[in-house]
C-alpha cells in the first residue's frame, strides 16, 4: 500500500446519514411495521415529565413521533415552521426553561442563568457522566466502564493538565511525522479526503500521548481508535431512534455493535503486553532507570489504578473513550476551520504571516502557541458557526434541584445549554450572523480579562467545553492540537475548493453537527518565499 493510500484508508466507513441508514437494510421487509410500532409509541408514550413548555409542535393534534422525527436532522435546518428554541433562541424560553423531544428522551434546555447556581454542583447532584452514558446507551456500547470509576478524568486532570508542555512537545514531534507520511506534497493542484487525512494524523498525535511508543505508530491501533467512535456512534444512534423495549432486540442484529466488541477486543490485545512490560519494570524496579522508560497517559493509570482498574480489558476500554473524546472533534475543529479558510482565502496569508513572525524559522512547538492569538480568534469564530453539538454541556438529575427562582427539577431529567445559540444571541455576539475572524482578537486587546475570550475558553456564554467542575478536562491538550495541526497545514500547503465547490453544508442528527463527509478539497505544496 503506497503513502497516498495510506493518508485515505481511514475515510472507508464516514460518519454520514447513509452511512447510518444501512443500519436499517438488516430490517428488510419489517421496516413498515417497525415504523408502525414506533410511531404508536412515540405517540401514546407522550407523558409530560418536565414542567416546561414543550416545544416544536406543529399543532396541538401533531403526532409526537413527527415532531422527534423532525428533530433528527432539523434541530438547526433554519426551516422556522419547526419552532424549536434551539433553533432560533425563541424570546419566550430565552431566560427560562423549554423542553425538545428527541427519540429517546425529553431534554430540559436551561437558561444560562442558571449556571452560576449549578456550575459547582457534585456529581451525586448533577451528573455529565451518567448523560454521556446514557446517550451512548452504555449498556449495549460498553461505555458503563465510565460509571464504575473515573479513572479516565482523573488522568486527565492530575497528569495530562500539569504536564501539558512535555506531552505537546511530544505531540508536535509525532505531528512532524504524521505530515511526513500521511499528506501528500503535490506541486500541482491534487483533491484530497482532507477530514479523513487529519483523523489520521490526530489520532497519532493522541496516541502518542495516551500510549506513547511504539504503539501511536502501529497502524492497527491507529485504524481502532478511528473505527472505534465511529461504530460505537452508529450503534448508539440507530438504537436511539426505536422505543426501547426494542433494544435488545437491535443489539443482537446490529452489525455496528458487534464491530463495537471487535474493536474492543482488538484494543486488548494491542495494550496488553504494554500492561505487561509496565509491570514487569515496575517488579525490577527500572522504571524511569532509563530514557526507553516513557510516561504516558496509560503508564500513570496503570500506576494509579484501584481494585480492578488495571485489568486489560477494563484498560483497553478506558483507552478507547479518551480517544472517543478526542479524535473525532478535534479533527472536525480543524476541517471546519480549513473550509471556513477556503470560503473566506483573504485570511491565509494574515494568517500565515502571524505564524512565520512568531515562528522566526524555529520548529512549532507548545511554547508558541499562546503567540498564535489571530489563529486563536479565527478558530473560536469558526466553531461559533460549526460547533460539535447544539445543546451542551449536558448533564443527568441525580437528586431533586430547586433554584432560586422556584423552579424545580427532578431525579431523571436530561438537562442542558443551548450552547451552539447562546453565541448566535445578538445580546452575546453583535451582528452574529456575519463570520468575523478577528472578533475574538480585538476583544482580547481591549479588554483586561483577555483570557475570556480565547478559543477553549469557559464562562457564561461560552459552553462548548462546559462549564465549571465538570468541564472538560482535556480542552487545553485538545485546542492546543487543533492549532499545531492547522498551523503546520498553513505553513507547508496551500488550500481551495474543487472547482465549483464551495463551503460545504454542516448536516444535523438530533443535536450533533458534522461537516458532510463527501466534501473534500484541493491542495498542493507551498513554495515559500
Amino acid at each position: 500500500m503506497n503513502e497516498t493510500d495510506a493518508s485515505l484508508r481511514y475515510g472507508s466507513d464516514n460518519l454520514s446519514l447513509p452511512s447510518y441508514l444501512t443500519n436499517f437494510s438488516i430490517m428488510g421487509i419489517y421496516l413498515p411495521a417497525i415504523f408502525f410500532t414506533i410511531a404508536v409509541y412515540s405517540t401514546f408514550n407522550n407523558r409530560q415529565t418536565i414542567k416546561a413548555p414543550y416545544v416544536g409542535y406543529r399543532a396541538w393534534f401533531e403526532p409526537t413521533f413527527l415532531l422527534k422525527l423532525r428533530f433528527v436532522n432539523g434541530a438547526r435546518s433554519g426551516n422556522p415552521s419547526y419552532k424549536y428554541a434551539v433553533l432560533i433562541r425563541d424570546e419566550q424560553f430565552k431566560d427560562s426553561i423549554f423542553v425538545v423531544r428527541r427519540n429517546d428522551i425529553d431534554i430540559a434546555v436551561i437558561s444560562n442563568k442558571y449556571l452560576d447556581e449549578v456550575r459547582l454542583l457534585s456529581t451525586a447532584k448533577l451528573s455529565s457522566v451518567q448523560a454521556q452514558v446514557k446517550n451512548l446507551l452504555g449498556k449495549y456500547t460498553y461505555t458503563t466502564v465510565m460509571l464504575e470509576s473515573n479513572l479516565h478524568v482523573r488522568v486527565l486532570q492530575n497528569q495530562l493538565t500539569p504536564n501539558l508542555d512535555m506531552y505537546l512537545d511530544r505531540a508536535s514531534v509525532e505531528l512532524e511525522f504524521a505530515l511526513g507520511k500521511d499528506i501528500k506534497r503535490p506541486e500541482a493542484w491534487t483533491v484530497v479526503d482532507i477530514q479523513s487525512i487529519v483523523r489520521t494524523i490526530v489520532s497519532r498525535m493522541s496516541a502518542v500521548v495516551f500510549l506513547g511508543h511504539p504503539a501511536c505508530r502501529d497502524e492497527a491501533w491507529l485504524k481502532l481508535s478511528v473505527d472505534f467512535s465511529i461504530n460505537i456512534f452508529n450503534t448508539s444512534f440507530t438504537m436511539r431512534m426505536f422505543p426501547p423495549f426494542m433494544h435488545p432486540l437491535l443489539a443482537l442484529v446490529l452489525p455496528a455493535r458487534y464491530r463495537v466488541r471487535r474493536n474492543l477486543d482488538a484494543a486488548e490485545k494491542i495494550i496488553t503486553p504494554l500492561i505487561e512490560e509496565h509491570q514487569r519494570r515496575r517488579v525490577q524496579g527500572s522504571l524511569g532507570s532509563d530514557e526507553s522508560t516513557e510516561e504516558t497517559l496509560l503508564t500513570w493509570m496503570l500506576d494509579n489504578a484501584k481494585g480492578d482498574e488495571a485489568l486489560p480489558a477494563k484498560m483497553a476500554s478506558r483507552q478507547l473513550i479518551l480517544t472517543l473524546a478526542s479524535i473525532h472533534t478535534t479533527s472536525m475543529a480543524v476541517s471546519h476551520a480549513l473550509y471556513d479558510l477556503c470560503a473566506h482565502p483573504e485570511w491565509f496569508e494574515p494568517l500565515r504571516g502571524e505564524i512565520e513572525e512568531t515562528l522566526q524559522g524555529q520548529q512549532l512547538g507548545n511554547g508558541h502557541l499562546p503567540r498564535l492569538e489571530k489563529l486563536d480568534s479565527f478558530l473560536a469564530e469558526s466553531q461559533r458557526f460549526n460547533p460539535p453539538i447544539l445543546l451542551s454541556p449536558q448533564r443527568l438529575v441525580m437528586q431533586p434541584l430547586l433554584f432560586r427562582d422556584g423552579t424545580r427539577l427532578s431525579t431523571g431529567t436530561r438537562v442542558a445549554f443551548a450552547s451552539a445559540d447562546i453565541l448566535m444571541d445578538p445580546s452575546v455576539t453583535p451582528n452574529p450572523r456575519i463570520f468575523d475572524p478577528m472578533r475574538s482578537y480585538r476583544k482580547r486587546r481591549g479588554q483586561e480579562e483577555g483570557h475570556r475570550h480565547l478559543f477553549g475558553q469557559t464562562d457564561k456564554d461560552h459552553l462548548m467545553f462546559g462549564h465549571g467542575k465538570q468541564t472538560c478536562p482535556g480542552r487545553l491538550f485538545a485546542v492546543a492540537e487543533i492549532k499545531m495541526v492547522l498551523a503546520r497545514f498553513l505553513l507547508d500547503w496551500e488550500f481551495e475548493y474543487p472547482q465549483g465547490k464551495s463551503r460545504p453544508t454542516n448536516f444535523f442528527l438530533d443535536e450533533m453537527v458534522f461537516p458532510d463527509p463527501s466534501a473534500k478539497l484541493m491542495i498542493k505544496e507551498r513554495v515559500r518565499n
